[in-house]
């Protein structure tokens, strides 16, 4: 089956609460301890947790919730047509 479009979805004039997931590809490690490789990747938990504060301020969303798990993140996002209208 077919995902709906997410205009089709919700109204982007109305403030709502989404969870978004996203994942690696190729067995990638995300962070923590790579087995394959031995190499430890623990230093992009800070770097994500920075980068959401930084997207969230400037596209207008709020970040609720997050969680980065060993090979893929989990957000929990609002929407906030409100204050890009102001």
């Amino acid at each position: 089956m077919v995902r709906q479009n997410r205009r089709d979805i919700f109204d982007p004039n109305e403030v709502g609460a989404f969870h978004s997931v996203q994942g690696t590809v190729r067995r990638a490690w995300l962070c923590e301890m790579d087995p394959v490789s031995g190499e430890s990747f623990e230093h992009r938990r800070a770097w994500i947790q920075n980068r959401l504060q930084e997207l969230a301020a400037s596209l207008g969303i709020d970040c609720l919730s997050f969680a980065v798990m060993v090979n893929h993140i989990h957000v929990i996002l609002r929407n906030r047509p409100d204050v890009v209208a102001g």
